[in-house]
């Protein structure tokens, strides 16, 4: 069977509905012909479980995430519930999602990024996150692929206890921008409150900003909370004070500093800097081209 006809049989639209399983001599061919990407080699199995026993069903499963383009084995490891789950329930989750807009070519990266969406309940989980973007963050129907294609865990998050706590803190904080939210900023609802967000804008605080001045560093470059406190912030923090030599008040007016890598960008611009005697607001030095940058130098800052 050609590898089309395959994909249609596991992956359907929401007009088709989950087709039987194949029956045993078909998928046997199928599965002779298909050659998907050696799946029961990476499969994390008992020692005491004989590959060649595998059930049709099960074979077929592999199959289908193969088709799909998810690591099965990894999504097996990461998910072991994926293990007893039955092909129809996942042949639902795949309709329900095509049901909301969500294209059949994006499934193999949302599925590889959150495996656990394949035994998602969709009454108890997947529904809830839906009306979760269209009542809390006005997103319309025909959005839905873009929030979700952005942050796929938005799909394996509680509303109750995860998606809706974030959204009053951060709204609380400031961030007015549902939009943006929805579409470019969605990591910070995934993220704890407690764990995360709170602790990051306290670190901010504890290296001498006010909590005001904190909250409006964070307001202009959300992705300070989602550095990390040891990998990012302590050596960047430390180079920025040790070595530049540079002042808090140009951190505050420029916290995107943090998003730039301090071996390939920051430590290299600083020395042929302090090498040419020549100096530049910091948003400068880090935001330009490398070729406007070497124009800079020539002429001398100017």
């Amino acid at each position: 069977m050609p590898a089309a006809a395959l994909h249609h049989s596991f992956c359907f639209s929401p007009n088709n509905p989950p087709s039987p399983l194949l029956p045993k001599a078909q998928l046997t061919n199928n599965l002779s012909t298909a050659k998907p990407r050696n799946p029961l080699q990476k499969l994390p199995l008992s020692s005491s479980l004989d590959q060649s026993n595998l059930s049709v069903q099960f074979k077929e499963k592999i199959l289908c995430l193969e088709i799909m383009g998810v690591d099965s084995g990894k999504a097996l490891s990461l998910n072991p519930s994926l293990h007893t789950a039955t092909l129809h329930s996942i042949h639902s989750v795949i309709s329900f999602l095509q049901s909301k807009g969500i294209h059949q070519k994006d499934m193999g990266r949302i599925f590889g990024m959150c495996p656990k969406i394949l035994t998602s309940s969709i009454k108890h989980d997947l529904i809830p996150v839906f009306q979760f973007l269209s009542q809390d963050l006005c997103v319309p129907d025909h959005g839905f692929r873009k929030a979700v294609n952005k942050c796929p865990r938005l799909l394996v998050s509680s509303v109750r206890d995860q998606l809706k706590p974030a959204l009053i803190y951060l709204q609380r904080l400031g961030f007015q921008d549902l939009e943006a939210l929805a579409y470019r900023d969605s990591v910070l609802l995934v993220s704890s409150v407690e764990n995360t967000l709170i602790p990051k804008l306290d670190y901010l605080v504890s290296l001498g900003f006010s909590r005001e001045d904190a909250v409006d560093m964070v307001l202009r470059c959300p992705g300070l909370f989602t550095f990390s406190v040891e990998n990012n912030f302590k050596p960047k923090f430390a180079y920025f004070t040790e070595e530049m030599g540079a002042s808090l008040e140009e951190l505050k007016e420029f916290p995107q500093y943090f998003a730039f890598s301090l071996e390939n960008r920051i430590k290299p611009r600083h020395k042929e800097l302090v090498e040419c005697g020549v100096q530049i607001p910091l948003p400068l030095m880090l935001k330009s081209t490398d070729e406007e940058f070497g124009e800079l130098l020539r002429r001398g800052g100017g």
